[in-house]
């Protein structure tokens, strides 16, 4: 039995002095103390942004954005951020601040579907595990720009292949020319037809000392999953750091993510700001920016540009992962939860914007240093982060400092969402295990943090590339689309979109304004969203590549097992419940489908009567220690 507290509850109107006092009652209170709130409103904000801006916001919306039709692609970002991104994210915040649990026990709302908060957490997993791993390629990126001279400016000698290349083939390019690797320009009427071929093919496969130094040093790539090789030291170090900056920004929870959070999420718009000043001084910024912007009206007439918008809308505001039920879970109780949503959605997408001002801006600046169209610099992914910008960088005055400045602002964009991903872990074990929390959740959070590192040292190998990119393109794109709708069609069917809304008014003390909108977005329109999302995701996809390498079919296989691995908990837990309910079968399903007598807000909070559509009257209730007589 936990130790005893008493509650004193008083009815408080807020335009009388006097308070009523009605009754002291008893309840029991875990020994290992009540749940973590935030400090400030504002941190729940920032910690939500963070989540939200993440490296895929500088690597992968400009990318997107130009690929479809430039500005015009802003018409359905925006269009789809008001009709998908919005409703879904505030549909997060409202089920974890008024469940004020996280994304397992959330679901005492309807037990049958406890799985969908387990599949979640497996999500969120995998997600942790490899999402590290690439913070420690730029905790060692940031490690070796402190030198004079970056290191990727010319072939290191350790680490070149005899495909680099430094020679600056820009005056023999923008002529019409191709250089080969001593450096001799060819025009084609030079040389023969078949000589002009074969040249060409030598060409592509030469690389700059910046995709040499990733690949050949900082990888060690080897030629596929079948060799996966020994371990790489600088990345089995760096992942360790990564780790440990994680484990002591949580060592006390919220209280002190909450503190972190006001510099992961501000430090990288300043650096932003900074490098979109330096970037305008450019020769060729405007030539990217142009190519970035420039709208491509006929686009908007296919299906395709839609649906990435949905799509980058979906996995940019990282739904369906926990995340967001768990930073809602620390709100109080009150907290106006549809603002907050307003705020982080519309700042995510703003972020993406503009940093692709100072992404293309160098990108441009990287097209006419080499005498390219802008379109053949133009990449995504790893290969912008890794490859394209530091062999911009290098080309720059000062480079290590602009260096250490891009490096530092991408460490800083992947921890804030690796602080949540991690905090949604270890959220869903406290909440399962509470002798966890209080004195024993530093254990509980090293002990996390241990596994995953663990399990992350897979990608920390010669070959891990290679697994890093299966996780990625299986661990969480069908799975969390899949639960995602799981999600919205139990809470707005199996529970009842109206009695959601009458929760969602206990907290704001108003509907969320059209009821009838928000009633028909999530009951009807975003289940289809989400479907046809799934849809077309499946429809485009490809099997995992690396480059030119294609992974064999075992891999793809292994891909799918993964994927499925955290959807399948879903059926699988609901069986589980069944079975072990009393009664016909019938009898369990409606039982389970029933939320529990602890649905809803915890006794420490100010709740508002169904009857009260305003601030009062309120039902106070204050938990006080039994043996002391003390305020808890």
């Amino acid at each position: 039995m936990g130790e005893k507290s008493k509650y004193n509850i008083t009815f408080d109107d807020r335009d009388l002095e006097d308070h009523e006092e009605c009754e002291t009652v008893e309840v029991s209170q875990g020994a290992s103390g009540p749940r973590q709130k935030w400090g400030r409103q504002i941190e729940f904000i920032l910690s939500s942004l963070s989540y939200a801006v993440g490296l895929g916001n500088i690597w992968r919306f400009p990318y997107l954005c130009y690929r479809n039709g430039g500005g015009a692609f802003l018409i359905p970002y925006c269009i789809m951020l008001f009709v998908c991104g919005l409703p879904l994210m505030f549909f997060e915040l409202c089920l974890g601040q008024f469940g004020r649990e996280g994304p397992i026990t959330v679901w005492k709302i309807c037990p049958l579907f406890q799985g969908i908060g387990y599949a979640m957490f497996m999500i969120s997993f995998f997600i942790g595990c490899y999402y590290n791993v690439v913070l420690s390629w730029t905790v060692y990126y940031i490690y070796s720009s402190f030198t004079h001279t970056l290191p990727w400016t010319s072939c290191g000698e350790e680490w070149k292949s005899e495909f680099c290349r430094e020679n600056n083939a820009r005056n023999c390019t923008i002529n019409g020319g191709l250089m080969d690797l001593n450096g001799t320009c060819f025009y084609k009427d030079m040389i023969s037809g078949e000589e002009w071929d074969a040249l060409n093919k030598s060409v592509s496969l030469l690389k700059g000392p910046a995709d040499e130094f990733f690949h050949n040093h900082v990888l060690d790539i080897t030629g596929g999953l079948h060799d996966m090789g020994g371990f790489q030291g600088n990345i089995v170090l760096s992942l360790l750091v990564a780790w440990i900056i994680v484990y002591f920004v949580l060592i006390k929870g919220v209280e002190t993510f909450g503190k972190a959070v006001y510099f992961t999420a501000t430090f990288p718009y300043l650096i932003l700001v900074v490098l979109l000043v330096r970037a305008t001084t450019l020769p060729g910024y405007m030539d990217g920016i142009s190519f970035y912007l420039t709208p491509q009206w006929d686009k908007l007439m296919t299906v395709k540009v839609w649906t990435d918008a949905a799509i980058q809308i979906f996995f940019s505001l990282s739904p369906c992962w926990g995340g967001l039920i768990t930073l809602a879970s620390y709100n109080k109780f009150n907290n106006n939860c549809f603002r907050d949503a307003f705020i982080v959605s519309v700042g995510n997408c703003f972020t993406s914007f503009f940093a692709g001002f100072v992404i293309f801006g160098i990108i441009g600046f990287m097209a006419h240093e080499i005498g390219l169209p802008v379109d053949k610099v133009a990449v995504q992914g790893a290969g912008l982060a890794f490859v394209a910008y530091p062999e911009a960088v290098a080309r720059l005055p000062l480079s290590p400092v602009w260096s250490i400045l891009f490096f530092a602002m991408l460490l800083t964009l992947g921890l804030g969402t690796q602080f949540t991903i991690l905090t949604t872990i270890i959220t869903t074990i406290t909440d399962d295990f509470p002798a966890l929390r209080g004195k024993n959740f530093k254990w509980a959070l090293l002990v996390s943090c241990l596994v995953m590192y663990v399990v992350g040292l897979s990608m920390a190998t010669k070959g891990g590339m290679y697994v890093l990119q299966m996780m990625d393109s299986y661990s969480s794109t069908f799975s969390a689309l899949m639960v995602g709708m799981a999600e919205v069609l139990v809470v707005t069917w199996v529970y009842g979109i109206d009695n959601f809304l009458e929760d969602i008014k206990k907290m704001l003390g108003f509907y969320p304004f059209p009821r009838i909108l928000w009633k028909v977005l999530w009951k009807y329109f975003m289940p289809l969203v989400v479907l046809t999302i799934l849809i077309f995701t499946w429809i485009d996809f490809t099997p995992a590549t690396y480059g030119d390498y294609v992974f064999p079919y075992w891999a793809n296989a292994i891909g799918w097992v993964l994927s499925f691995s955290s959807v399948s908990l879903i059926p699988i837990v609901a069986i589980y419940k069944i079975i072990r309910e009393k009664g016909t079968f019938v009898e369990r399903v409606q039982k389970l489908i029933r939320p529990l007598p602890e649905w809803g807000p915890p006794p420490e909070v100010y709740i508002r009567p169904n009857d009260s559509f305003g601030a009062k009257p309120l039902l106070k209730v204050t938990s006080f220690d039994e043996d002391t007589g003390n305020k808890v």
